[in-house]
């Protein structure tokens, strides 16, 4: 911004908008990062931040409010620590769709190192609506970021301007503070372990703490019912939050532990947007906090949706679980189980403050209820009641699938024949790696050895092999451009003499834009010579 010697202020996205003399400039500065910029009409003049914030704070008490209101999670009494056997923890990795890959790729270097795993070059694997696997409702989402030149906020230089603390409970008239206001648990992560969870739901045990009870939701529904039992069952557990808020709940926890042969899990994205959208057309949505304790999440982008739908704090217990049991095992060594969830919170929630730093979104409370995704696969009539407001540019499957898609994952680990022995493996996987058993991948090995083949023997017909077994993968629903098809007929063709010829295009041909620095001095040189040729 710019202040003159008259009194104008300009203030805008960069300098030299206004063609504005330099001997008429006052003041030069620029809005900064969680400060304010006040210009007041009424008295004329301009309110420094710190004058700003000084008086709203000396309007109420807000010190004694926090003090008296506000509970720390770590005052709350410890739960005793429960450790699962190591039948138990592979049986509900099957109910919920775990893969040897993700333990060896995802949990276990999240666990050992605390970042999230990096991977590079994009997936060559279907979308989730085109998938033949029963994949989870988190992979027709797809994260939105701001499409700007500039990174719309650097989450490690400015990570004094983030925070991934936050709070649970009922949120107040926000003009209308007052002592009520604070009453809520205040978090340090998004992300809870086993122990804050127990702390969170017995948290008003005693009485100690009247205004915080949590009531926990059983988000199962009946296998034999399909598709309309988990439509009926949403329904069912809309009702009983609605009542439970009624009756005084303040923090609602919902929970898809306890799966049985009988009864499998709600997606548990499915269960929070549905939780959320009805409070909202109720009109209760601030009187309560959403809790999600989900065995189902064991990656950032899960975590990421749980929040952007609605969810105060997220309890991936089975991940977790996996990771002291990968401890126990001894695939991971030279760490405590405490430490490895430790680490396992810690790279999930460094991962939701990159995703949040990719649209500008500099705190969790921002992010919290903020929906930036966009869906993929996905009817409009889901969208239209559970997720609501939500792009989706494609239609898809509706809830009758997913609950296929959610049983087909639960009978991995209930089959309907009966039990299955323990000593039996999780399912490989091929998300990320190929694998003969996973998912199809458009570069498979035979693809891969054909165009290898060509490149190196120069032979053109063993090209086009490469070229047709990729245009036959894209028909077979590999992609979303298989899927269409020239129309015949419309228009007639371009008489090719019209068409520009070879050597005239080549001309406007231009390599300043390619990423020199991901290419090898062989590629750099390649480039080079082209360049010249074609520029003559």
């Amino acid at each position: 911004f710019w202040i003159t010697k008259d009194g104008l202020v300009v203030l805008a996205s960069e300098v030299g908008v206004l063609d504005i003399p330099q001997e008429r400039v006052l003041r030069k500065g620029r809005l900064q990062p969680g400060k304010m910029f006040l210009v007041d009409l009424d008295a004329g003049r301009i309110i420094e931040d710190d004058e700003i914030k000084d008086s709203l704070a000396k309007t109420a008490p807000y010190g004694e409010w926090l003090h008296a209101g506000m509970v720390r999670l770590e005052d709350i009494p410890a739960r005793e620590h429960i450790f699962y056997p190591h039948s138990s923890v592979l049986r509900r990795q099957r109910a919920f769709g775990y893969t040897e890959e993700e333990i060896r790729l995802i949990i276990t270097p999240m666990a050992r190192t605390g970042a999230e795993p990096i991977g590079s070059m994009g997936t060559d694997t279907p979308v989730a609506v085109l998938s033949e696997k029963p994949r989870l409702l988190f992979d027709y989402f797809s994260q939105l970021f701001a499409q700007v030149t500039n990174p719309p906020l650097d989450a490690i230089r400015e990570e004094l301007v983030t925070s991934l603390g936050g709070s649970i409970g009922p949120e107040h008239n926000l003009l209308d503070p007052g002592p009520a206001s604070c009453r809520q648990i205040s978090l340090d992560f998004p992300v809870i372990d086993n122990d804050q969870l127990a702390k969170i739901i017995n948290v008003n045990a005693d009485g100690t703490h009247p205004g915080l009870s949590a009531y926990v939701v059983r988000g199962l529904f009946q296998i034999a019912e399909g598709g309309d039992g988990l439509r009926e069952r949403i329904e069912e557990i809309r009702s009983e939050v609605s009542q439970a808020i009624k009756d005084g709940a303040r923090i609602i926890v919902l929970s898809d532990r306890d799966g049985d042969g009988e009864n499998a899990p709600i997606p548990s994205l499915l269960l929070t947007a549905a939780v959320h959208h009805h409070l909202i057309r109720e009109k209760t949505r601030t009187k309560v906090g959403l809790v999600v304790e989900s065995g189902e999440v064991r990656e950032v982008h899960h975590v990421a949706l749980l929040i952007g739908y609605g969810a105060a704090a997220v309890n991936p217990y089975l991940a977790m679980e996996s990771a002291e049991d990968l401890v126990l095992q001894g695939v991971i060594t030279d760490i405590s189980t405490e430490k490895a969830v430790y680490n396992l919170i810690k790279s999930l929630g460094k991962g939701v403050l990159k995703v949040m730093s990719k649209m500008g979104i500099s705190t969790i409370a921002s992010y919290t209820g903020a929906q930036v995704f966009e869906a993929l696969g996905l009817s409009q009539e889901l969208i239209d009641e559970y997720f609501v407001g939500t792009t989706s540019r494609l239609g898809g499957v509706g809830l009758n699938v997913i609950a296929e898609e959610t049983i087909k994952r639960h009978h991995i680990a209930y089959p309907p024949g009966g039990e299955i022995p323990n000593t039996k493996r999780l399912p490989i996987g091929g998300e990320y790696q190929w694998r003969r058993d996973g998912e199809p991948h458009l570069f498979d090995p035979e693809t891969v050895f054909a165009l290898q083949h060509a490149t190196r023997s120069k032979r053109y017909d063993i090209f086009k092999r490469y070229t047709t077994r990729i245009d036959e993968q894209s028909k077979a629903l590999m992609t979303l451009r298989g899927l269409f098809t020239f129309k015949e007929g419309v228009r007639s063709p371009i008489p090719i003499e019209e068409v520009e010829p070879i050597a005239e295009i080549v001309k406007r041909f231009s390599t300043g834009a390619m990423s020199y620095a991901s290419a090898l001095n062989q590629i750099r040189e390649k480039v080079a010579k082209i360049q010249i040729a074609t520029s003559h």
